[in-house]
C-alpha cells in the first residue's frame, strides 16, 4: 500500500512542504524570519522554506542567513535560487510515512538509554562517523533521542526531528559501523515509533533516494512510500 493513498490532499500539502510546515506548527518556537522566509537556527539545524518561490523569498531568506552559511529547502521541486545564494546539493529524498501500528512485542533487548544535554558530544561524534543527517549542538532540543551503549560507548541513535500536525520525524538514525548487523536501527526507531503512535501521531521520514538498503528496512518496518521530494541546499554569498 502506497502511504499517499491513506492521507487526504490537505494533508499531502503539509507534507510537500514539511520544513514550512514545522516551522509554522509544531517546531513554530525555534523559527527565524518572517511571513516570506523561515529557517532554523544553524546550531538546531540548517533547514529552512520559503513561502513561495519568488525573488521577494530569497531575499527574506537571505536576510536570515549569513555569509557561508547553508540553508538546506525541502520541496516538491527543483529550486532555482535567486542572486545571493549558490547551489552546493541537489538531490531526490524519499518521504515515507508509517502506515501501520507497531507490533506491541518490541523486543526487550537490549534496553535503550534516554539521551540528553550530557550525550551531545557523543552524539556528535556518532553522526560525525556514520552521516545520518545535519546534527548540531542544538539539535537534541527537537525532542525525544534514544540511544544504545556498549561498554558506555554510545553505538547506535535515533531521535525526533521536524514536527507538525499529527506527523512527527524520525532522524539521526545511526549505527556505529562496528555494531551494524545487530538490528540496533530497527529496535530504536521502531521504539520512537510505538511511542509516537501511543500519543497519536503518525511518525515519517526522509532518506536519500538513492540509499537503497536504508529504504528496504524502512519498509520491512512498515513504512511506505508517500512521494519523492527534492533537497536543495544552498551556500549564502
Amino acid at each position: 500500500m502506497n502511504a499517499s493513498s491513506t492521507i487526504s490532499p490537505a494533508t499531502s500539502q503539509l507534507l510537500d512542504r514539511p520544513v514550512w510546515s514545522a516551522l509554522t506548527d509544531g517546531n513554530a518556537s525555534f523559527a527565524q524570519g518572517g511571513a516570506r522566509a523561515l529557517r532554523y537556527p544553524s546550531e538546531v539545524a540548517p533547514f529552512a522554506a520559503l513561502a513561495e518561490e519568488t525573488a521577494a523569498s530569497f531575499e527574506a531568506l537571505a536576510s536570515v542567513t549569513t555569509t557561508g552559511a547553508r540553508a538546506a529547502l525541502v520541496g516538491p521541486r527543483t529550486l532555482q535560487p535567486s542572486d545571493g545564494f549558490e547551489i552546493e546539493r541537489q538531490a531526490p529524498i524519499v518521504q515515507m510515512v508509517l502506515v501501520s501500528p507497531v507490533a506491541a512485542g518490541v523486543a526487550a533487548d537490549p534496553e535503550h538509554v534516554i539521551l540528553g544535554a550530557a550525550d551531545v558530544a557523543d552524539m556528535m561524534d556518532l553522526t560525525g562517523r556514520t552521516r545520518p543527517g545535519p546534527f548540531g549542538p542544538r539539535t537534541i532540543e527537537f525532542g525525544r533521542y534514544i540511544g544504545i551503549r556498549v561498554d558506555g560507548a554510545l553505538v547506535a541513535m535515533a531521535g525526533e526531528r521536524m514536527r507538525f500536525d499529527r506527523f512527527i520525524e524520525i532522524s539521526a538514525v545511526c549505527v556505529d559501523p562496528a555494531h551494524r548487523g545487530r538490528g540496533y536501527a530497527a529496535l530504536l526507531m521502531m521504539r520512537l515509533a510505538r511511542q509516537m503512535q501511543q500519543d497519536g501521531f503518525t511518525p515519517f521520514l526522509h532518506v536519500f533516494e538513492d540509499n537503497l538498503g536504508a529504504i528496504a528496512l524502512y519498509e520491512k518496518l512498515g513504512f511506505r512510500r508517500r512521494s519523492t521530494l527534492r533537497l536543495t541546499v544552498l551556500l549564502r554569498r
